[in-house]
């Protein structure tokens, strides 16, 4: 293989909408080292798809007819794990982003993004890593804060120990390793192992994602981000 030779990556695009599939396939298969493997146009489509190409990435709707995308999304992740998925979306839909996410997402993208913002996703979930629209997640903590009066009602509690969610609370409180070990008389690096344990135990990817999850399970209040407790700078 020679040196200026690159690893195709090859991307399965799923959305209803015929003709935003077909401007977005061909413009993929424009875009350096990415190659379109094949298309469809509902939710149980692409999973079958999915499984006879087993793709690197797949771009998914959210609302389609036979299996929306959160639910074709999971179906893809439990088949091929290995298998990234960016969910796109043409509206702030808040609660679906965090339920994509965890489905099994690495990556949100709005619909009118740039041809370079959607390489970039693709090729940062295809190594491994997370990619959110930063609007998106803007809006969701919004979102949130905005409904944060009214039902009380949270999810199942996350399978966190009372140290955990110290470090969960610290996250998104935006506390740096090193305060949160301040904070919490703790080393740096034991910061770091409790912080790779929640995302591990909540299937999440970045300090984003943890905040997001946080707030929704009610595992920290809104009010609590307002508040910046002292640590060393």
């Amino acid at each position: 293989m020679g040196s200026d030779e690159r690893e195709v990556i090859r991307v399965v695009v799923v959305d209803d909408q015929r003709l935003f599939t077909r401007g977005l396939s061909g413009l993929v298969d424009m875009l350096p080292g990415l190659e379109v493997v094949g298309v469809a146009y509902d939710g149980e489509e692409g999973v079958a798809l999915c499984r006879k190409e087993e793709p690197d990435v797949v771009l998914m709707d959210i609302s389609m007819p036979n299996l929306d995308g959160i639910s074709a999304t999971r179906e893809i992740k439990n088949l091929l794990p290995q298998t990234a998925v960016i969910i796109l979306t043409g509206h702030e839909e808040d609660e679906h982003v965090f339920e994509g996410i965890k489905a099994g997402a690495q990556g949100y993208l709005l619909k009118d993004s740039e041809p370079e913002d959607l390489a970039r996703a693709i090729r940062t979930v295809h190594a491994g890593d997370t990619i959110i629209a930063p609007d998106l997640a803007q809006k969701m903590l919004n979102t949130f804060q905005a409904n944060r009066s009214g039902d009380p009602r949270h999810l199942a509690a996350p399978p966190l120990t009372e140290r955990e969610l110290e470090v969960i609370r610290a996250l998104a409180q935006g506390m740096s390793d090193r305060q949160i070990a301040h904070s919490l008389g703790i080393s740096e690096k034991t910061v770091r192992n409790h912080t790779s344990n929640i995302y591990r135990k909540l299937h999440i990817f970045d300090r984003t994602q943890a905040v997001i999850y946080a707030i929704r399970e009610g595992v920290i209040d809104v009010e609590e981000l307002e508040y910046r407790p002292p640590g060393e700078p």
